[in-house]
């Protein structure tokens, strides 16, 4: 199995990537590995318009930070389609293994269809049930990257052989809007549907609505293109990129990310980290909510740092 190797923040950090062969290169972007928390205390993870299986090797939960909100989760879960940038502390998910999927390539796998899953989390129990339990134990105990990959593959690879199809005008759409298309009704003319089958169908299978997939794929298309500009023209940009004007893809970068352009710029290029993630300042939880977190912890008998 081949990986790539990509360079960590320093030498104790270890981020490993890995793209499957067919049939899960059709579902799935990457799988990846990460061993040690970053030096950066908190990582924003940007609306990407794909869902995310994460497994926590560490502790069995995963937290999620929203402003003073932290939710809790076991430590499997399911990340789904998001519309606007959320929080982790990088020091509580120090070792963790996950499944990128593709726009729409989350629908075979999970058991509920990704269109109940916007904008929140799922305990992985909830949708395969004791099988998620048993993943993250072999996962736990897996010595290496390639044999966490192999596991989730062959996992992946069991929930396909039985998924029933989507609808197979999903992946046109897909591309289409991914490709500049901004009128969903000329998506679905072209593609032969009515234009609330297409809605229905679309928000089912990849967890956005075809007008809010479209919103957050321009974004990052954007965002893309001025992370490789050393003085990004925003203007120009914001042209190509498909918006009405500068001001209108300001105003789309501070809903989408919680930053202005230059600002989600800097924080994007400051030091690498895993896709769609950017380093930030450590997350605000309430009074002593930390403090209480770690308690609650060590009573569990779950280690803490």
């Amino acid at each position: 199995m081949a990986v790539d190797l990509i360079a960590g923040h320093s030498v104790h950090v270890l981020y490993v990537r890995h793209v499957p062969g067919p049939p899960l290169s059709a579902h799935v972007a990457e799988l990846w590995y990460l061993s040690a928390a970053p030096p950066h205390a908190a990582e924003r993870i940007l609306p990407s318009g794909t869902l995310q299986l994460v497994v926590n090797l560490d502790q069995d939960e995963v937290r999620v930070y929203d402003g003073s909100t932290i939710r809790r989760y076991s430590g499997a879960v399911v990340s789904g389609a998001y519309q606007s940038a959320f929080g982790v502390d990088t020091r509580e998910h120090a070792s963790m293994v996950g499944v990128q999927f593709r726009p729409g390539g989350a629908w075979p796998f999970l058991g509920a269809p990704p269109g109940a899953l916007t904008d929140r989390h799922a305990d992985l129990a909830d949708l395969w049930g004791l099988r998620a339990a048993e993943l993250r134990d072999r996962l736990c105990a897996a010595p290496e990257p390639r044999a966490r990959f192999a596991l989730l593959e062959r996992a992946l690879l069991d929930r396909l052989s039985v998924a029933r199809p989507g609808h197979p005008l999903v992946p046109h759409a897909i591309a289409a809007l991914e490709g500049g298309e901004r009128r969903v009704a000329d998506v679905a003319a072209t593609l032969g549907i009515s234009h609330r089958r297409l809605v229905d169908v679309f928000t089912a299978e990849t967890g956005l609505a075809p007008k809010a997939f479209a919103r957050i794929t321009r974004f990052r298309r954007a965002l893309s293109q001025a992370e490789r500009e050393r003085e990004p023209d925003w203007a120009r940009l914001a042209a190509v990129s498909g918006f009405c004007d500068q001001s209108h893809l300001i105003r789309e970068f501070v809903a989408l990310s919680g930053n202005s352009p230059t600002a989600l710029v800097a924080h994007s290029s400051r030091e690498r980290v895993k896709l769609h993630h950017i380093a930030i300042a450590a997350p605000a939880a309430p009074d002593g909510a930390r403090g209480r977190d770690r308690r609650h912890a060590r009573s569990r008998g779950v280690p803490t740092r």
